[in-house]
């Protein structure tokens, strides 16, 4: 089970989703719209492994692990929401 690549994706989620939020007008660490953009979609972007996890959910799929292709798609997205969500709380929390 691909582990590494779930963990590095819902920890993604959960920097994008605190830095999406701290880094607005409104919120505790103005970033200019540049600089923002790119911690969010350049290096962040780049540290989640969306590629990463369509082949290894393919190569599940393809082994005949047809259930763990399934958990590790809900599992993948399920937790990144909730990641990101809890991002986003966390940066309201400090920023208040």
């Amino acid at each position: 089970f691909p582990w590494g690549t779930l963990g590095v994706n819902v920890a993604g989620s959960f920097l994008i989703g605190l830095l999406a939020t701290l880094g607005v007008p409104e919120g505790r660490v103005f970033m200019q719209p540049g600089l923002r953009e790119f911690l969010l979609v350049g290096v962040l972007g780049g540290f989640t492994t969306f590629s990463s996890f369509s082949l290894q959910t393919l190569n599940l799929a393809r082994n005949g692990q047809a259930l763990g292709a399934g958990i590790y798609v809900v599992a993948s997205v399920g937790l990144s929401l909730v990641a990101v969500w809890v991002g986003f709380a966390t940066a309201r929390a400090v920023s208040e």
